[in-house]
């Protein structure tokens, strides 16, 4: 257990799970947009804290006219940029907060997408609908069985698909959620899967992170059907002063805080 008592590392079932992130993210959506908004902005493809774009890394490869299914949209500032290249992007999350700042962020650009408020482990889509999938940190770290989330990814997409999605870094487990000196003392197995849990006064969880090791990661995937291409470990660059959460300057130079998974299903 951490410092907070309400903070601990326990066994969550998909149920309890489920339950508190969407309580979390409906309830935190304006705090999370205040702190977060302006880095992430209305229109624009962030992977990572690190600041890298899509823009700049093209880890999705060709958008025009490609349909793109965005997982755990948040406000869906991603799907917006790529209806900009001229992809046809539809957005989902759990979160109805959070696509209700998608929907505000619609109405002061004028960029349009499709919102779809669903559950990443029952896609309400057909078999082989989308030629692309993605997500920046969304659904992946919060459901309990992520490898049911990647047989979904894999069963909507079209054969010579990507999948390309951002976690926190596996190695990050193995410290506290600390962006100063207390954050480089390694304090926890990286072999200990118990998730990351915040819970009130009475036990019950409010929000919940799941820890999958490098090696889980590429099995769930493979076990899925998807193949590897690249494995993206973002560098902090230089001049970036923001502090996000645990992400700062100071960890960034030493050690990888984001983990990118590029993958395709083989045609």
């Amino acid at each position: 257990m951490d410092d907070d008592s309400r903070v601990t590392r326990r066994r969550v079932g998909d149920a309890e799970a489920r339950r508190a992130n969407r309580g979390w993210w409906d309830t935190d959506a304006d705090d999370y947009q205040a702190e977060h908004g302006a880095f992430l902005g209305d229109v624009d493809f962030v992977w990572c804290p690190e600041g890298l774009r899509e823009a700049d890394a093209r880890l999705l490869g060709d958008l025009p006219g490609r349909r793109v299914l965005e997982v755990g949209c948040g406000a869906a500032a991603a799907a917006r940029w790529l209806a900009t290249q001229g992809a046809r992007p539809v957005a989902f999350d759990l979160s109805a907060g959070m696509l209700r700042h998608a929907a505000q962020a619609a109405d002061r650009t004028g960029v349009r997408v499709p919102l779809v408020q669903a559950d990443a482990l029952a896609l309400p889509f057909a078999d082989e609908s989308f030629d692309l999938a993605c997500t920046a940190f969304g659904a992946i770290p919060f459901v309990d069985d992520s490898a049911a989330l990647l047989a979904e990814v894999h069963r909507v997409l079209r054969p010579g698909g990507r999948w390309v999605f951002s976690v926190t870094h596996p190695m990050r487990w193995i410290f506290l959620d600390d962006p100063g000196e207390g954050g480089l003392t390694a304090v926890h197995s990286y072999f200990d899967r118990s998730p990351y849990v915040e819970q009130d006064s009475s036990g019950v969880a409010t929000y919940v992170e799941q820890h999958r090791t490098l090696g889980d990661r590429i099995r769930e995937l493979v076990g899925a059907g998807f193949r590897l291409l690249d494995l993206v470990e973002p560098e902090w660059p230089a001049g970036h002063e923001g502090v996000w959460g645990q992400w700062s300057p100071l960890r960034g130079k030493l050690f990888p805080g984001t983990a990118i998974f590029v993958t395709d299903k083989p045609a």
